[in-house]
Formats: structure tokens, C-alpha cells, sequence
């Protein structure tokens, strides 16, 4: 891939990461009853974490969108990805009920194998990796 085309892509995969994170970081802050439901027992504080979690996403959306913190908001948005995954794998393995309705295994699996794919896409909107995009030095 040329390099104007992989900027070309990886501006468009910041755009949409952006929207999605800002997007669930209000809903984070506006509903979290359904975060609350699928964050582990040992999460102290977990209204508190839910909101603070909003607001990282919201951050790390906004961070994108800068020159100046697109590099740090990729980072932070992909340990944020990694954090999150316990809530993740509860939600799974418990089938815990959100809105009144359980997911089966259809959400579920596709959406823990999406999960490192998160954890790459912030990365590569952040500008901090290129893989797999990257041309090889001879």
C-alpha cells in the first residue's frame, strides 16, 4: 500500500474510531446501567469507574482528532481496550442480561475476537504503529 493511500485509510479509521469512542463515552455517562451490570465484583468504585471510563473515552476520542495528542490518545485508547476486557470476557461468560435481554454466543465470540483488532486500530489511527502496512527496508 503507497503511502498516501495508508494515511488515506488511516484517517478514515481515526474518524470512525473517534465517533464510536465519543459516542460510548456519553452513552458511559448518560446510561451506565448497563456497564455497571457487566463490571466485575472486584472493580472498587464501579459507578465512579463507569463514569471515568466515559470520560477517557470521550478524551481519547477528542485526542485523536489533535495532531498534538493523537499519538498519546492511541496509546491510551488501546490499554484502555486491554482494561476493559475483563468486563468483556464477564459479560460472556456469565450471559449477563442488559436492558432485560441476554446475547448468545453471536455477540459474544465475535466480540472477544474483535477485541485485539480494537487494540490495533487505535493504534494505527494514533499514528503509532503502521502494521501491516509498513514497507520493508532491504
Amino acid at each position: 500500500m503507497t503511502g498516501t493511500r495508508r494515511e488515506t485509510v488511516r484517517r478514515i479509521l481515526r474518524f470512525l474510531l473517534a465517533a464510536i469512542y465519543f459516542v460510548a463515552g456519553v452513552v458511559h455517562l448518560r446510561s451506565p446501567a448497563p456497564f455497571l451490570a457487566i463490571t466485575p465484583e472486584w472493580v472498587p468504585y464501579p459507578q465512579t469507574v463507569i463514569a471515568f471510563t466515559g470520560l477517557c473515552e470521550i478524551a481519547g476520542a477528542i485526542g485523536l482528532l489533535t495532531t498534538r495528542f493523537r499519538w498519546w490518545a492511541g496509546v491510551m485508547l488501546a490499554v484502555y481496550a486491554v482494561c476493559v476486557f475483563p468486563a468483556n470476557i464477564r459479560h460472556a461468560i456469565d450471559n449477563i442480561a442488559v436492558g432485560g435481554k441476554t446475547l448468545g454466543l453471536w455477540y459474544h465470540v465475535p466480540r472477544l475476537l474483535f477485541q485485539p483488532v480494537i487494540v490495533w486500530w487505535a493504534l494505527f489511527a494514533g499514528n503509532v504503529i503502521d502494521w501491516p502496512w509498513r514497507r520493508r527496508r532491504v
